[in-house]
């Protein structure tokens, strides 16, 4: 491993594409140029809370290092070390559905890329000051979004979803004024910088933008940049090599969504602009996952009206950003029928995989195209408030010798009674629905042949224990607040392992309490970070 000062830097971005030509640090339009040239602004006491070791070994850091002065400081945004060129990128995006314009990096800041194996990893600080696309904001992120973005990076790989990921949490000593839930209502929370890690963090608005403008050569200098660096194995860039490359995306985008679906992710603010071309999650901000399963629940207040971005929309939100991503492309392939015939192969496809990743879940393939044994234990964990991720994960300890009498519901059901939140009250009509469906269960386990362990073993390593609930991270960003990282440190160990029993961890698979069930952070959460 490496020092600090030893990372090799190989900035391909800012050598391949034309820069802004303004080098003053001014809210503007910025046409003609992928990025702006912009420092990081100094905090006033940088100290490092916690670090990923897994990224800090994939950049080629020894993690020892992660306490050390001169790491906060270039993580805190107060030193620049040889060879990095900071800048923010420039994009644009559809937000809740309407074009939004230019948007780009408006607190995020790129400080460069590292090549190590062979392998490319931009460094790119969120919250360390402003920008040329910040708009009317102050460039900075508290410590609660810091928190969230950092242990939800690194639990997304643990779960196997790709994502980006999160390098370290740095307290920045400062306080930044925000107005949580938009009411009117602002106050000082202390600040803090989370360095995001990613191949690329090219978007879907990174096109959109030249597209909108008619700049069709800047559009075809980025495309030619993201196939050349990030999709070699798709040839030189060509008319067939962009098709090519939509269609690489498709399948990317499906198969995060995908997993989104499979561990009950809710990203939350499914804007283009926060769509990778990559196909990763990207831009944590408003997320949550389903606790009580409901299909329409979305964290976002700004979204809790229309709740356009609800779990179950997502496969349909992702289609049709890619609907604008191909718009985007348009110039370059010159007729739509070939990249509509791709976006058709791609709802199909992930129409597939969502229905294929359900059966997985209950341990089973579907019988035929008419079978809905998955789909009608959807209905069934609606019936009553129903914790998604324990349901599925107690699942797997049904029994095939289960009885099957219609007098033996409650025998049926009890391996499940934890995943209920109001185990005692659950009605009659109720409990019959489930004990029905269960017996149709066990009836397909026994046909299906497959042992019991072996089904087990199969449904619990795609069914997590542990996912981060958010009145869990909420406990965490109150330690945080108050200049504590161990919480963070002892969630980040915790979500290394989503899939293991943990004994002595069990607290952090639980049920959201009561008193979490309107708390701010706990529950809803807004775009304010």
């Amino acid at each position: 491993m490496s020092s600090l000062e030893q990372l090799r830097f190989d900035n391909s971005l800012v050598r391949a594409l034309p820069a802004d030509p303004d080098m003053t640090n001014q809210r503007r339009q910025v046409l003609g140029a992928c990025y702006s040239r912009v420092q990081p602004t100094p905090v006033p006491r940088p100290r490092t809370l916690a670090c990923s070791r897994e990224v800090m070994e994939l950049i080629g850091l020894d993690p020892q290092q992660c306490g050390s002065e001169l790491f906060a400081a270039v993580f805190g945004g107060n030193r620049l070390l040889a060879g990095m060129q900071p800048y923010a990128a420039c994009y644009g995006g559809h937000q809740f559905g309407a074009w939004a314009g230019q948007l780009g990096d408006g607190r995020a800041i790129t400080l460069g890329e590292v090549v190590r194996d062979g392998r490319r990893q931009e460094l790119q600080l969120k919250g360390a000051g402003p920008t040329p696309y910040s708009r009317t904001a102050d460039g900075r992120a508290v410590m609660r979004s810091s928190v969230r973005e950092f242990l939800c990076s690194e639990a997304m790989h643990h779960l196997g979803v790709p994502t980006t990921r999160a390098l370290c949490l740095v307290e920045t000593g400062d306080v930044v004024v925000r107005d949580m839930f938009y009411d009117g209502h602002p106050q000082g929370e202390p600040g803090a910088i989370v360095c995001r890690v990613a191949p690329t963090f090219l978007r879907f608005g990174n096109f959109e933008i030249f597209a909108s403008r008619r700049d069709v050569p800047t559009l075809r200098r980025l495309a030619d940049y993201a196939i050349t660096t990030h999709f070699p194995e798709l040839g030189q860039p060509s008319r067939q090599t962009y098709l090519r490359w939509f269609a690489e995306v498709c399948r990317r985008t499906a198969l995060m969504i995908t997993h989104w679906m499979r561990v009950g992710f809710v990203h939350g603010v499914m804007n283009t602009d926060n769509m990778s071309i990559l196909g990763l999650t990207i831009d944590y901000g408003p997320y949550g996952w389903l606790e009580p399963y409901d299909p329409h629940w979305t964290p976002n207040t700004t979204d809790a009206e229309g709740r356009r971005y609800r779990y179950a929309n997502q496969p349909g939100i992702a289609v049709w950003n890619l609907a604008r991503f191909a718009g985007s492309l348009l110039p370059l392939v010159e007729t739509p029928d070939e990249l509509e015939s791709i976006l058709r192969a791609c709802a199909s496809e992930l129409e597939r995989q969502y229905r294929g990743m359900l059966y997985a879940k209950i341990g089973l393939a579907p019988a035929d195209d008419g079978d809905t044994l998955a789909e009608d234990l959807l209905a069934v964990l609606q019936l009553v408030e129903t914790d998604m991720t324990i349901f599925f994960r107690r699942l797997a300890d049904v029994k095939s010798s289960a009885e099957s009498s219609a007098n033996e519901d409650a025998g049926l059901i009890a391996p499940l009674r934890s995943a209920y939140y109001s185990p005692d009250e659950i009605s009659d009509d109720v409990r019959s629905a489930t004990a029905a469906w269960l017996r149709r269960y066990v009836d397909r386990v026994r046909a299906s042949g497959i042992p019991d362990e072996e089904r087990r073993r199969a449904m619990n390593a795609i069914n997590p224990k542990y996912v981060l609930r958010n009145y869990i991270a909420q406990l965490a960003i109150d330690k945080a607040e108050q200049g504590d990282g161990s919480l963070v440190e002892e969630l980040l160990e915790v979500l290394r392992h989503p899939y293991d029993e943990q004994p002595g961890n069990e607290e952090y698979a639980d049920k959201r309490p009561e008193w979490a069930r309107h708390r701010p952070g706990c529950s809803m959460l807004s775009c304010s970070s």
